[in-house]
């Protein structure tokens, strides 16, 4: 075995390869950062350069894609709250903040190492765990997935601000959201053009939910000083910042782990469920939302933490943990590799080399955001006035440019509208983007759990892991149940 490591690690350690890996975390990071270009269209789009690339660089680059995407999709997030990836939408809710306090430098610096670590415990995770998290994974069926998602939609009581009952609207309104288009038996609900037929994409929501609202604000409510630069600050995280997030992204890391071994959860529900985790367990939980370091660590330990895990059961099982290894399974079977558990008896060299490379870009991806950090930063620098339309152009262009549909376009729009309108109804939006994420995957996972019991609800009680979320889903609510009479409490006895 020593052997096999050591001649792995000599084909890995070549410049060519170096510099494959370098330039799929530069081109993700940059892909990433801007709104609506997905980390799934950078792999998609460099995919056909692969063809004629040995079968390991080939791989290593469209995993650096990923992973740089993934990373990259926090800079805009933090920077001017446009969130370039759906996973990064939980980093806005304390990035941004923070960014207008001056303090971008600081929360793109925990972002970083947060994601690093994320990374690198993922990739360890793939290396010593594949095949018991593989196995763990097929035994979580329908009713637990259902399950699962239920606890993670509790995390709307942790970001709905100071009324959790317009929380509970709005995650009702995403809900109600999430239905439009075709369900599992083939019917359509609310689709009054052809466009609806296939339901609504969650970038052009995302973005028109994120995005749009704050430029309709800066243009509806003139601020004097709406010519200057925001200040950006290059404050570095203090030793004792850090150790009090590491919790959180050690916790975050491992619910990335998890749940990307898992199929079809992705990075996005892991980020959402590390950050209302990490606020239900933090003594800063009151200042979760209004830039909590903590808020960010959590989120991206999560998203990236589901890298190296959604490698765990297409290596393992030949099942893609997502869209972009879906993307990467294709990948494998043009150069002769099929994933599986054969791949570790045929192909061991090439399973090695892949490790290796996995370890390796997460050190470049630590590189290129350190060296990419100040130059992001410009954008902050930027007047408003200028910098608002030039964001609306690149929203407008990067969501055109996913399916070349101006339906989507108009989600952005309509979504934008939407925000707004929330904002001025101080509706939060977080609740609403969760419950559409979630929405989807709990009502398939309902439908096909009933399905296989014939209507019988018995299922969800039917396995260890269903009884074990059901706990955690009755210990969530209580708990929030109680804060919120012990708030009206305290309120009716500072007005009496």
């Amino acid at each position: 075995m020593m052997n096999d490591l050591l001649l792995a690690l000599q084909s890995v350690a070549t410049i060519e390869n170096f510099l494959i890996m370098a330039a799929g975390i530069w081109g993700g990071v940059i892909v990433g950062a801007i709104p609506g270009m997905t980390g799934t269209m950078a792999v998609t789009l460099a995919l056909p350069f692969t063809f004629y690339m040995a079968p390991v660089p080939s791989i290593l680059l469209l995993v650096a894609l990923y992973k740089g995407s993934t990373y990259g999709g926090s800079v805009s997030a933090i920077l001017i709250k446009t969130p370039g990836t759906a996973s990064a939408a939980c980093t806005a809710l304390d990035g941004y903040p923070l960014a207008q306090k001056g303090k971008a430098g600081k929360a793109l610096n925990m972002a970083l190492y947060s994601s690093c670590i994320g990374d690198f415990i993922s990739n360890i995770s793939l290396i010593f765990l594949a095949a018991p998290l593989a196995l763990l994974a097929l035994r979580v069926g329908p009713p637990e997935y259902c399950m699962l998602m239920i606890f993670a939609l509790t995390t709307v009581a942790g970001v709905s601000g100071n009324s959790l009952l317009l929380g509970v609207v709005s995650a009702c309104l995403g809900l109600l959201l999430a239905t439009v288009g075709e369900d599992i038996y083939g019917s359509f609900r609310f689709a009054f053009t052809d466009d609806m037929q296939a339901g609504l994409s969650v970038a052009p929501v995302l973005i028109g939910l994120f995005a749009l609202p704050e430029l309709i604000k800066l243009i509806v409510f003139r601020n004097p000083q709406v010519n200057d630069a925001m200040q950006v600050g290059f404050d570095k995280v203090s030793r004792s910042e850090f150790m009090g997030s590491l919790k959180s992204i050690i916790r975050g890391s491992g619910i990335g782990v998890v749940l990307g071994a898992i199929p079809g959860i992705g990075p996005s529900a892991a980020a959402f469920f590390s950050y209302g985790e990490a606020q239900r367990t933090s003594k800063n939980s009151a200042n979760f939302g209004k830039g909590e370091l903590e808020g960010i660590a959590a989120s991206e330990s999560a998203n990236n933490g589901c890298c190296g895990a959604t490698m765990i059961p297409l290596l393992a099982l030949g099942v893609p943990g997502d869209v972009i290894t879906g993307v990467m399974l294709g990948a494998f079977l043009i150069q002769g590799l099929t994933p599986g558990p054969l791949l570790f008896q045929t192909n061991l060299n090439e399973v090695y080399m892949l490790f290796i490379g996995m370890l390796v870009s997460s050190v470049l991806l630590f590189g290129a955001g350190k060296m990419t950090m100040r130059m992001f930063t410009h954008i902050a620098r930027i007047p408003v006035t200028l910098l608002t339309p030039a964001v609306l152009v690149l929203c407008i262009f990067g969501i055109y440019s996913i399916s070349n549909s101006m339906f989507d376009v108009v989600v952005l729009l309509v979504m934008g509208v939407v925000g707004f309108g929330m904002y001025l109804l101080a509706i939060p939006a977080a609740p609403f983007l969760i419950a559409f994420i979630l929405g989807p995957m709990i009502e398939d996972n309902l439908r096909r759990a009933l399905a296989i019991s014939r209507g019988d609800a018995s299922i969800f009680f039917s396995s260890p892991i269903c009884w074990i979320f059901a706990g955690l889903i009755l210990f969530v609510v209580g708990i929030t149940l109680r804060r919120e009479i012990a708030k009206s409490k305290e309120r009716k006895a500072q007005t009496s």
